[in-house]
């Protein structure tokens, strides 16, 4: 199994200034297509309307630091993450190598935790849940088949 992990950090509105540091302490540039906002997702029934003020939070952002890439983006207020706490802005963000193996890990994971979001095709192409398990650990699980 070659299944990669990365640290996926949350923040309050202020994911842009901090990836901003990170990249001039680490160098290099973000991955992928840079700075995602939310204000760019499409819209859909499942998703509450956004605020005026939340659509330029970030949605996602990586900085490559060596081979490993550090993950973040902001939290948004009504999309049942709850309220920010830091100490509670830290997920494992795991990358399997095929959806079954996604399932499986997201499954086992989620066994007495909480979802957050389940498995499923998203808009940027990867297939993606989220949880907290049992022991209080926050997980991604992204299997993009492009990889």
């Amino acid at each position: 199994m070659a299944t990669k992990l990365n640290p996926y950090l949350n923040f309050d509105g202020n994911c842009e200034a901090a990836f901003n540091h990170y990249r001039k302490v680490f160098g290099g540039e973000f991955a992928g297509q840079g700075v995602m906002r939310f204000g760019d997702m499409p819209v859909c029934d499942e998703m509450p309307p956004l605020a005026e003020e939340h659509k330029n939070r970030v949605m996602h952002v990586s900085l490559p630091i060596g081979s490993e890439l550090l993950m973040g983006s902001d939290t948004m207020p009504g999309f049942g993450n709850g309220p920010f706490k830091i100490g509670d802005n830290t997920y494992v963000s795991i990358h399997p190598d095929s959806r079954e193996e996604a399932d499986r890990l997201f499954k086992e994971l989620s066994e007495g935790g909480e979802v957050e979001m389940f498995m499923a095709d998203q808009f940027w192409g990867d297939y993606f849940g989220s949880l907290r398990d049992r022991f209080g650990i926050s997980w991604m699980i992204n299997y993009a088949s492009a990889l």
